[in-house]
């Protein structure tokens, strides 16, 4: 159950809050792929857990070292750190940026959008309180957050459809918008001229990014391989798979309830990254907002103060410490907050970019991982299956 909940917990950030209740509303059921590959999670737990127990490893790029050479190891952590910045980082803030923008319904204070105040504070009160709190305070906003969102979540769907007219309603209006080839919001699986989401790109793109960060994402693979033995792995893999089955009703359908609320004319939605925090501050109870904002900024601190954490720890251990191995901890320790400062920077500084690349949050960053997932599962595949 812990091995599960945790794999659950690590994996919802703000891109689903945000992100994919924003694609629920401005594509419907087309992202849902992206989701439904938690299956791969048993592929982790059947095929690739023995083999990590068995190769004595704590790291991925460690892995690689083992498999193929240190060269690899050290490019696997690049391209982590890059990624970091690229996705994770730039994503949890933009999403503290527009939560924190819809909420309140603040545009703008000393003239400056208030956007930029919401995201930039984040970041500030998380920084202060990782480097103060350590890993434990990180665990414990998890643990805490989880079932928060999750009732959250679920209140925000059954008042939702209430709100709409009921799940008939919501298929009307949704069905009513259809693209040039014929496909509606509803429609899982689109046709193959679609040019955003064709069936044959989607189901084998979505399966790519699903091994990699299934398989062989550090953040995913350390949940499973701390069970005490591999029945107890795979039992954890398995109620995590189930439990990411929850995602596309929780939070892609209030993006499509979103959508019919903004057509029938009883909110106004914005930009569509902005549905499920406005439904947070249009459709609950006063003290029920409150907690639900408290668990949406709870995740969102979370999801960066474990970033942080990976960051720190991977530009320290695979790169400064190789290089200046004689240095003291307390010194170590110096640089991981020098380079979580710089890691931070660099992400915040990478917003605007981020803005005029995706549409959608959410499509974003399916956009930069589908650049990152093919090369490093591929090596991963070919060094398990071929001598």
């Amino acid at each position: 159950l812990v091995i599960g909940a945790s794999i659950f917990a690590s994996n919802i950030g703000s891109e689903h809050l945000v992100g994919l209740a924003g694609a629920g509303a401005s594509s419907g059921m087309a992202m849902a792929h992206w989701e439904m590959h938690g299956w791969m999670i048993l592929v982790l737990g059947w095929l690739f857990v023995p083999f990590y127990a068995r190769s004595g490893i704590f790291t991925m790029p460690e892995f690689l070292e083992k498999r193929y050479n240190s060269a690899s190891r050290s490019l696997l952590s690049i391209i982590s750190l890059v990624s970091y910045v690229l996705t994770k980082v730039a994503v949890t803030v933009y999403a503290g940026g527009v939560v924190f923008k819809e909420v309140f319904g603040i545009e703008s204070i000393w003239g400056i959008d208030f956007f930029w105040i919401g995201a930039i504070g984040l970041v500030v009160v998380t920084g202060i309180y990782t480097v103060i709190g350590g890993m434990k305070s990180v665990l414990w906003t998890s643990v805490l957050q989880t079932p928060v969102l999750l009732i959250g979540s679920i209140t925000i769907v059954i008042i939702g459809l209430v709100k709409v007219g009921g799940w008939g309603e919501l298929q009307a209006i949704c069905s009513a918008n259809i693209t040039e080839h014929g496909d509606s919001m509803m429609s899982l699986i689109r046709s193959p001229k679609d040019p955003e989401f064709p069936w044959t790109g989607v189901i084998l793109g979505s399966a790519i990014i699903g091994f990699w960060y299934w398989c062989t994402d550090q953040y995913i693979v350390q949940r499973v391989l701390s069970g005490r033995n591999q029945t107890q792995s795979r039992r954890g893999t398995i109620f995590g798979a189930y439990l990411k089955l929850l995602p596309v009703f929780i939070f892609l359908i209030p993006g499509m309830i979103a959508y019919a609320l903004n057509e029938k004319g009883m909110i106004d939605l914005g930009s569509s990254d902005s549905a499920f925090p406005l439904l947070v501050s249009e459709l609950l109870p006063i003290g029920l907002k409150g907690v639900v904002v408290g668990g949406l900024v709870a995740a969102l601190m979370s999801s960066l103060a474990s970033l942080f954490n990976s960051s720190a720890a991977l530009f320290t251990v695979d790169f400064y410490k190789r290089y200046r191995p004689a240095v003291s901890e307390k010194h170590l320790v110096f640089v991981g907050r020098v380079a979580t400062v710089v890691i931070v920077i660099l992400g915040i500084a990478w917003i605007p970019v981020m803005k005029s690349i995706g549409k959608v949050l959410y499509e974003y960053l399916q956009d930069v991982q589908s650049l990152l997932a093919p090369g490093i599962a591929s090596v991963f595949l070919l060094g398990v299956f071929w001598k």
